[in-house]
């Protein structure tokens, strides 16, 4: 027998976004159920490194960075490159006029953050990091949710919308016994149920059958709420983007590093804030470098100077310099490593020339990973001694590497991602999700990357930032009960 909850707002998945919906949604007094497929919350956002993108917030002010909205929307549309003419640029304004407002709200509900640091192109620092970790985010918005009466329903898939008429009404679900749910929400539904990086039908249906064979850095991430969203007209936009792959990254630590199992409480945050504020260079540096130096993306400029890429035997497989990354997931296991010797690592020891980009620091030299990622860097005297550390034939290792100057390194393992899908479904303003025919489907919002819009969102801070803002502004918008029809978007 199927079992029927009654609530207001019903808000499907249980990440970033989706928990925002929900707290903003309880904050504005509507009864609120969350259900997420999985057994725990966090999603992709409690995965990543933790910066937030936003202009005008005090932590700007405090360090006396005169920063505007304009600059903002024109730095977004730097960064996104040679794709800004796909940019909503409604949604990209939306985004701006409400990062800073935003971070405030999370601070407001205990997240504790350190910066802003610096990232070009942005003229000014807007990367807000979280203090201890992702994870604080997750922990206070839930906190929050349960504080407001936010009834979470976890393990349980959302199979269909519910509708009466065109009107989306709630969502047919299967629990983790196999037993139905329907919920039924009288003012609307929100999808915050992630991208579709780990999807290999979406993936080849809009970016190909070489992209679908790479991974999704999130293996939850199937596409869940865009599916849903498409089954009662939504339409899909900017799906053939993926922003930070395919690409090859460094395998995350095996174990998670001190500072990502820190509980965010205030007095730990505290001091950290403190800190950090008058901690020098030579110290905040590897400290920083301790939250960033996970899932990172080298450069191929280490080919380009004179670093090999091998497979898990040894062999070098490919040209480092054309589409390493599609090769990358047909060899044994799909890993490789990055050989360089020591005139190659010399030259990544300081700017201009870095191993990777860093969220806080902005680059990441060799030593860099030397002092934080000893479970990537492995460095020896001979070619054979390296070959036995990073387990692969010393014959066909030395075979692969170019003769060079000891000691040599190798970095790695390094497996082909996609970090994140940048389709999203058409929303306007307010989140509302649109039809082809450019008018709102009764009932149906979407936030994060559901919601995404054809928003372009490159750069650090970006995707966070929207999670947050999407997820307040659809749960707004659903509470509202907004019902008047929006000129048709094209």
């Amino acid at each position: 027998m199927t079992k029927v909850l009654q609530t207001e707002v019903l808000v499907v998945g249980g990440g970033g976004s989706g928990l925002a919906s929900a707290v903003q949604a309880a904050q504005l007094g509507a009864d609120v159920v969350l259900v997420e497929k999985n057994s725990e919350l966090g999603g992709t956002s409690a995965r990543a490194v933790g910066s937030v993108s936003a202009s005008l917030t005090e932590f700007q002010r405090r360090k006396g960075i005169h920063d505007s909205l304009e600059e903002h929307f024109e730095d977004m549309g730097t960064l996104a490159g040679e794709n800004v003419h796909r940019d909503n640029l409604r949604l990209r304004r939306v985004y701006v006029e409400n990062t800073g407002e935003t971070l405030h709200w999370l601070k407001s509900l205990g997240v504790a953050f350190f910066g802003p640091m610096p990232e070009p192109p942005n003229r000014h620092p807007r990367m807000h990091n979280v203090l201890p970790n992702a994870g604080a985010y997750i922990h206070r918005l839930h906190k929050a949710a349960t504080r407001l009466g936010v009834r979470v329903v976890t393990g349980t898939r959302v199979e269909h919308l519910v509708r009466e008429g065109d009107r989306v009404v709630g969502a047919d679900c299967v629990g983790p016994d196999g037993r139905g749910l329907t919920v039924r929400a009288s003012r609307g539904v929100v999808l915050a149920a992630g991208d579709f990086s780990s999807s290999v039908e979406l993936k080849t249906e809009h970016m190909g059958a070489d992209v679908a064979r790479v991974e999704g850095i999130n293996p939850n991430s199937t596409g869940d709420g865009l599916r849903l969203g498409m089954e009662v007209g939504g339409t899909l936009l900017n799906a053939d983007l993926a922003l930070w792959g395919p690409e090859m990254r460094f395998v995350a630590p095996p174990r998670k590093m001190l500072v990502q199992m820190l509980p965010p409480v205030r007095p730990l945050t505290a001091c950290m804030q403190l800190a950090l504020r008058f901690m020098p260079d030579r110290l905040l540096r590897p400290f920083i470098m301790a939250f960033a130096t996970s899932y990172l993306a080298p450069t191929q400029d280490l080919y380009r100077e004179g670093a090999v890429l091998v497979n898990a035997r040894g062999d070098r497989f490919t040209d480092e310099l054309a589409t390493p990354w599609l090769d990358l997931p047909l060899q044994p296991d799909g890993v490789g490593y990055i050989v360089l010797d020591s005139q190659v690592a010399a030259m990544f020891r300081k700017w201009p020339r870095f191993v990777s980009t860093a969220p806080g620091v902005a680059y990441a030299f060799i030593d860099d990973y030397r002092r934080n990622r000893k479970d990537i860097f492995h460095e020896a005297r001979t070619v054979d001694e390296l070959a036995a550390k990073i387990g692969v034939p010393a014959d066909r290792l030395a075979r692969s590497v170019p003769a060079g100057s000891a000691p040599f390194i190798a970095l790695g393992p390094v497996k082909s991602w996609i970090v994140m899908t940048d389709g999203g479904l058409a929303t306007d303003e307010s989140l509302r999700v649109l039809g082809a025919d450019g008018v709102p489907v009764p009932g149906l919002y979407a936030a994060g990357s559901n919601g995404q819009g054809g928003l372009i969102l490159n750069g650090h801070g970006n995707h966070l930032g929207w999670a947050f803002v999407s997820g307040r502004l659809a749960a707004k918008a659903a509470v509202s009960l907004q019902q008047h029809v929006s000129t048709p978007q094209r």
